[in-house]
């Protein structure tokens, strides 16, 4: 096990990548430090508690994004420090409060929390394509994303795009830290992330699949990047222990419109009752292609999409979100 005697810090534990980063890296031997916002909710701890690993290396601590100082505790020993914590909401009242503080607020203090501990070797931040692909570039049928391309805070307010411009204002503010206070980072820019659930809530994207396969009447004419949630998970920790991972990773499998997606779980359950029609007369365009290299040079494998939705399907059945 490459993590046997290694401390690292996991923050927002409780979310959907973070848990299964909490997972992979309690069965790589790593002794993990965990932040939540309330360790006595139980809804939202028990499937950590759970874990292989748990009981003898996994430290529950409570740290709150806009409280600075918190994470002090959480990152004191580490080595390596995961700051996976930001909130994911698409449509909000107020922003600010919502989303852009806690992204940006927050990625700052667990980064200033890292700068008093010489034991931090490496942080790795979760950040998203939502960094990536928003700017006035021209998002046509061909097109290459990668990771040179980033989006453009202007055009996400003008736009109110405020999940973008919540990651975007986050990941710009922590390169310009990390390179002001020596830090060495990577951020792992994920794209629309499926896969089995460890923790009982139903998350933002995975709940698009349970939309689809409980009564909608009609699918996106869309397509989504999409990836699965162990391989982000792997990725992350790749990103930790590879010495010469470096820089940004665009963290997707492939790019699949809606009408594939359905097809896809058609073939896998013929019983369900599958939207039949687009949302949208407006032909289907095959949209831009991310480029997923760089982070395969990280010995990431992906996850067929269809395993994916499979394993999506089996974990929302079991978590007793359907009854099929």
């Amino acid at each position: 096990m490459s993590g046997e005697g290694k401390v690292v810090c996991v923050t927002g534990a409780s979310g959907f990548i973070a848990s299964w980063l909490v997972k992979l890296l309690l069965l790589r031997g790593y002794t993990v430090k965990a932040s939540v916002r309330d360790p006595s909710d139980q809804r939202k701890t028990e499937h950590l508690l759970a874990l292989d690993g748990a009981n003898e290396r996994l430290h529950l601590f409570q740290a709150d994004l806009l409280d600075e100082g918190s994470f002090d505790p959480v990152v004191d020993g580490c080595e390596g420090v995961f700051h996976t914590a930001s909130p994911v909401h698409f449509s909000v009242s107020d922003p600010q409060a919502d989303l852009i503080d806690p992204a940006l607020k927050g990625t700052m203090n667990v980064l200033r929390s890292c700068t008093k501990v010489p034991s931090v070797k490496r942080v790795v931040l979760t950040s998203s394509m939502a960094a990536v692909t928003f700017n006035r570039k021209m998002l046509i049928p061909g097109v290459l994303v990668d990771e040179t391309w980033f989006s453009d805070p202007l055009f996400c307010k003008e736009s109110q795009l405020w999940y973008p411009l919540s990651k975007t204002l986050a990941e710009d503010s922590a390169w310009k830290f990390a390179r002001e206070y020596g830090i060495d980072m990577i951020t792992m820019n994920p794209g629309w992330v499926i896969g089995p659930l460890l923790q009982r809530t139903l998350n933002l994207t995975v709940e698009v699949v349970f939309k689809l396969i409980n009564g909608a009447k009609s699918y996106p004419n869309a397509f989504y990047r999409w990836v699965d949630v162990r391989d982000v998970a792997h990725a992350h920790i790749q990103a930790l222990e590879i010495s010469s991972a470096s820089g940004r990773y665009c963290v997707v499998h492939k790019a699949a419109h809606f009408s594939e997606v359905v097809k896809i779980l058609h073939q896998l359950y013929p019983a369900l009752d599958l939207p039949e029609k687009c949302d949208s007369a407006t032909p289907f365009q095959l949209g831009y292609h991310v480029v997923n290299e760089k982070v395969k040079s990280l010995g990431i494998e992906f996850t067929p999409l269809e395993v994916s939705l499979k394993d999506t399907v089996e974990s929302l059945k079991e978590k007793n979100f359907l009854s099929l």
